[in-house]
């Protein structure tokens, strides 16, 4: 019975897709779960899987093409078996049992091994072939990591590794920019076009942070299974914040001022497709603990390409951690309907002047970008010191303060 393979339903705020890579030649045997394909978005890459063991038997929309919500992307056989190797189950048949069975050689048919995205881009940056790659994925897919050690394996046994580029050599590369890169681009140039937006900033104390974190650190790693570590302080003292200034957790729909009764918090993480934003829902009723462990699983789903369209859905208020990378100061842009965004920066001794003498203290810059038509000077800066507050004494979380 043939079915029609579908590109999966996008929610609204994802328009259409693009077909990144099909795994299965057309007319290529699959397994149940086996990847078909992959879908890029403007937030996500889609992997499209078999319904059943069958043939791919048609590809209707091929690599680079877009497509919409539902549209129909091939066609499948379940049960089917390929003609080839229906061919070569006849042929073993019609062997004389006495005579030795010969060497099966390799078929020029058999499909190569898939290639997730990540391990694709950085296969093609370094003029490399699939070929010679064991890959540890599902179905034996090749992922980034079977790159990375292949080029340490090449560079190791000095091994034909991309040469140099010679001196004075004016080389170009020209590649098409990824949907995401594309949206993310158009988003941030939205951002600065479309909104008022204004960033204050003030500085945080890490001192008392620091010495709670190193007091408990074993305990809550021995309990929680998780390492204790700065964000999720950040997130609380933000969705407190939040709670006290409300026009900061509000967007602008149109010409009327939509307000969130709840604290759906977006964390910037760096990916090797670019900057993506999945978000902690309903982040007041999550502990440190909880946040903690689904902000190191939003981490690794990133660089292993598995952040679903719902991971990055929706969200009121986005926190950026630049200091991760360094960065000491920055004015971060806004997030889109969103109206203000955290930028958290490196933690740094710096002397500071505290009851008239100069002490070494760690300090962190901390950034609030606004947008000025619904939050007012006073607000954003107010909601910046009330963030403040929670960083230097941790335990006005626990006395509501």
């Amino acid at each position: 019975m043939t079915t029609d393979i579908k590109a999966p339903a996008f929610p609204e705020s994802v328009q259409d897709g693009t077909i990144a890579e099909w795994h299965v030649a057309e007319g290529g045997s699959v397994k149940r779960d086996m990847p078909l394909v992959d879908i890029e978005t403007d937030k996500v890459v889609i992997e499209v899987v078999a319904p059943a063991d069958g043939v791919l038997t048609s590809i209707i929309k091929a690599s680079g093409d877009v497509v919409e919500s539902n549209e129909v992307i091939g066609a499948f056989e379940a049960g089917a078996v390929a003609e080839v190797e229906a061919v070569a189950s006849e042929s073993v048949e019609e062997v004389d049992e006495a005579a030795p069975a010969p060497q099966a050689a390799p078929s020029a048919g058999t499909n190569a091994p898939s290639v997730n995205p990540a391990a694709k881009r950085l296969l093609e940056e370094n003029d490399l072939t699939s070929d010679g790659i064991a890959g540890s994925g599902k179905s034996g897919r090749i992922t980034k990591t079977d790159v990375v050690n292949h080029l340490d394996n090449l560079k190791n046994s000095g091994g034909s590794s991309p040469a140099p580029a010679s001196p004075g050599a004016r080389e170009e590369k020209r590649v098409p920019m990824s949907r995401l890169r594309a949206r993310v681009a158009e988003r941030l140039l939205e951002a600065t076009q479309t909104t008022a937006m204004l960033t204050t900033f003030n500085e945080v104390d890490m001192t008392e942070l620091k010495r709670m974190r190193a007091q408990y650190r074993d305990a809550f790693e021995a309990r929680h299974e998780i390492r204790l570590g700065f964000m999720s302080f950040f997130v609380r003292a933000c969705v407190e914040a939040l709670k006290k200034f409300p026009a900061v957790n509000a967007s602008i729909d149109g010409s009327d001022i939509v307000y969130h009764g709840y604290q759906d918090i977006g964390v910037a993480v760096s990916s090797d497709r670019g900057l993506v934003v999945p978000i902690l829902r309903e982040a007041d009723a999550m502990s440190l603990a909880d946040t903690e462990a689904k902000i190191r699983e939003f981490g690794t789903k990133a660089m292993d390409g598995k952040l679903s369209i719902e991971d990055m859905t929706g969200g009121t208020f986005t926190i950026s951690n630049g200091g991760v990378f360094g960065s000491l100061l920055s004015t971060p842009i806004l997030n889109p309907p969103q109206t203000a965004i955290l930028g958290m920066h490196t933690i740094q001794d710096r002397p500071v002047a505290i009851n008239g003498e100069v002490v070494i203290r760690p300090m962190m810059y901390l950034a609030l970008s606004y947008d000025h038509r619904l939050i007012d000077g006073k607000e954003a800066v107010q909601f910046l010191i009330a963030v403040k507050e929670v960083i230097e004494d941790p335990t006005r979380i626990l006395l509501n303060l």
